[in-house]
């Protein structure tokens, strides 16, 4: 009797633990479902297949840059023909917000601005900062004292000076500090900034040089880390404040330029054990850190050794990439953006540099190079990228000024002889992204059933709809945009590209 009871007595209180158990489980569940499954709400869709939608239209060997084209008229959804080009835009389905696009305010920048006529300086301006009149720009990248892109090598302190005790930004009074100032001015005073190292100075080196790689040596991780917080005081005592940083451009890459080598390990103890911490320490624990700054190549790579680590991934805000990797043969690696993506979505990804090499003046409006933008963002943002930053913003008519003769293309040249500024189509098909599609917009599922024409669409936060279209072939195209069961036909010249605005 006395055994039954026992049995019972110990069956009872075993299903009591396990109720308690249980409700403790879900209470947890219940605290912690918010945070694992966290996502900013979705914007309300004012814009239908019903309401306005307004053509913008860039297209080579054409007068038409960014122009108005017409207006699109919907009907009823008819089932199309596999011969038929169709884009299928799906509002409802929303992705990634978006953060902003925008480009790096390099030293060759501000130094060729500097050489315009003060009409074209305004002309500049305006035409990148200005979302009625220009293609509203609200990113921009600068650099931690010189790169590549500027008329010689330096830093911020003075050779050997490891208690950074001489550490100061007078070099940049005279071109980039004025020039940054007047960008975010134009900009109406608010411009996400972010910087990036190319090198740090020769004597914290194993190769006592800034050009030709090297690595940092481990007993100056700590004065390096400390040089970062110094750079952002001084920039943000100027009045420009500093969004975020990447802890180095391009860090596997030895150039005849500024460089400096990290493996995905050091930049990763880097990171967690110097960088990280010391932010931290100086009250910068809201600075947003990229890693890897470099091509798409080993971006999964290097975001699976840093992000894998609990320590090292709690500072870090995403991953940065640049677009060079087609060098082996000329095909870009989107799916690694995709990976990355997939596996890290709890990291933002963002797109740092890119540039078309090899200046030649008399290339400069060929298709080829406005097109590399428009693949590239377009493949980008759909496969989760949440920013976008070109190179240079302005360069002179010689593809500089640069230091070891590394001339580029840029979607703006100036000419320092005669003060006449030059937008290329490059300009114009950045601008066909980031003129209508707005900060805090979420980028919403478009599918188009061609290859020859590429697409992709956001939700801005006043509910208009932007679906962006590129036809990669020689001849004009005619397709459909479908929204919501219904249908409006487009037609869009050979190497074109276009905005198709809806709102109410």
């Amino acid at each position: 009797m006395e055994r039954r009871n026992r049995k019972q007595m110990t069956r009872r209180i075993a299903a009591l633990l396990s109720l308690a158990l249980l409700f403790v489980n879900c209470t947890t569940k219940e605290k912690e479902s918010p945070e694992k499954i966290a996502t900013e709400p979705e914007i309300k869709i004012t814009a239908t297949s019903s309401m306005n939608a307004s053509i913008y239209t860039t297209a080579h060997k054409t007068d038409l840059k960014l122009s108005e084209t017409g207006s699109l008229i919907f009907n009823d959804f008819k089932q199309p023909l596999e011969t038929e080009i169709d884009v299928l835009v799906d509002p409802s389905k929303q992705f990634q917000t978006f953060m902003g696009i925008g480009a790096a305010l390099t030293d060759a920048a501000a130094e060729t601005f500097y050489k315009l006529t003060e009409e074209n300086q305004d002309k500049f301006l305006e035409a990148y900062y200005s979302q009625e009149k220009g293609i509203g720009y609200s990113l921009g990248r600068t650099i931690i004292h010189s790169c590549d892109f500027s008329s010689g090598s330096y830093t911020y302190i003075e050779e050997g000076d490891k208690e950074l005790k001489t550490f100061n930004i007078d070099h940049d009074r005279q071109y980039r500090l004025p020039f940054t100032k007047k960008a975010i001015e134009a900009a109406g005073g608010e411009l996400t900034m972010y910087a990036s190292p190319w090198s740090p100075p020769a004597f914290m080196k194993t190769n006592n040089n800034m050009l030709q790689g090297g690595k940092l040596k481990p007993e100056f991780y700590q004065p390096w880390a400390n040089y970062y917080v110094k750079f952002i005081e001084a920039y943000e005592a100027e009045g420009i404040p500093i969004w975020g940083l990447t802890i180095q451009n391009e860090p596997m890459a030895v150039q005849r330029w500024e460089s400096c080598i990290y493996t995905a390990e050091e930049e990763r103890d880097f990171l967690k054990n110097y960088l990280g911490p010391t932010l931290e320490k100086a009250g910068m624990g809201d600075k947003n850190i990229i890693v890897w700054d470099h091509n798409r190549d080993l971006l999964f790579q290097r975001a699976s050794v840093i992000l894998n680590d609990p320590e090292a991934a709690k500072y870090v805000w995403g991953t940065g990439f640049h677009w060079y990797e087609d060098w082996k043969d000329g095909i870009p690696m989107f799916d690694n953006v995709q990976n990355v993506n997939e596996v890290f979505p709890d990291k933002n990804l963002i797109f740092t540099e890119g540039c078309n090499e090899g200046y030649d003046i008399s290339k400069i409006e060929e298709e080829r190079l406005a097109e590399r933008y428009g693949r590239s963002m377009i493949n980008d943002f759909n496969n989760g990228t949440v920013a976008w930053t070109d190179w240079n913003i302005l360069l002179d008519e010689t593809g500089g000024p640069n230091h070891v003769g590394n001339l580029c293309f840029a979607p703006a040249h100036g000419d320092t002889k005669t003060g006449e500024l030059t937008l290329t189509y490059s300009y114009y098909y950045i601008g066909h992204f980031s003129k209508f599609i707005r900060p805090g917009a979420k980028r919403i599922s478009s599918v188009s059933s061609a290859n020859s024409l590429l697409s992709t669409a956001f939700v801005n936060a006043d509910g208009s709809v932007v679906i962006v279209a590129m036809n990669q072939s020689d001849t004009p195209l005619e397709y459909s945009i479908t929204m919501n069961s219904k249908t409006a036909k487009v037609d869009i010249p050979g190497h074109g590209i276009q905005s198709i605005v809806m709102s109410d």
